[in-house]
């Protein structure tokens, strides 16, 4: 089962591995204070938390539980974004979870939500799974507009690695 869009495109995005060149580039969202106020855990300096951040994400690539893609402007060839299929466990069942994050400079400009629907019919175009869930801290309401705009529903609200979170769904239709 590939989790992975490597090579796929939406209107104004490509798809790609995360590489370790990218580094550099991912920096800039490890230094916004928001981005990171819904995450668990410590809060790192920005640089160990980008490297922590890129060691979760060749530890998937290699065990394969999905992973987060590149997403690379097609106009510029900039990186304005992550965003991927995740295997995830959540109250101790094991999920298929749309993951996002975009640098804060392309904040609010809908990439978020246009990455994330793609993830959405590539799963449900390789029925990778019955439903898709999206993990968002509870007061993360910006994500929390991704999930809706990609036709998730609040399912519930549970602990997840120790934070408050809404589990938003979304199921594969019936054909």
């Amino acid at each position: 089962m590939n989790l992975l869009l490597e090579g796929e495109e939406s209107d104004r995005l490509i798809f790609r591995k995360v590489a370790k060149t990218d580094f550099d580039s991912w920096l800039p969202f490890h230094q916004e204070p928001l981005s990171s106020i819904h995450f668990a855990g410590e809060i790192f300096e920005p640089e160990v938390a980008c490297q922590n951040w890129f060691t979760k994400v060749f530890k998937r690539y290699k065990n394969n539980l999905g992973g987060l893609n590149a997403l690379i402007s097609k106009d510029s060839g900039k990186l304005i974004g992550m965003c991927g299929l995740l295997i995830q466990t959540v109250d101790e069942i094991q999920e298929l979870e749309i993951g996002y994050s975009i640098l804060p400079e392309y904040w609010r400009q809908g990439y978020a939500s246009e990455a994330a629907k793609k993830c959405k019919a590539y799963a449900f175009e390789h029925k990778l799974a019955e439903s898709i869930i999206s993990i968002i801290h509870i007061d993360n309401i910006g994500s929390q507009k991704v999930a809706l705009n990609n036709g998730m529903h609040l399912d519930k609200t549970t602990t997840y690695k120790g934070i408050p979170v809404h589990i938003f769904r979304v199921y594969l239709p019936e054909s």
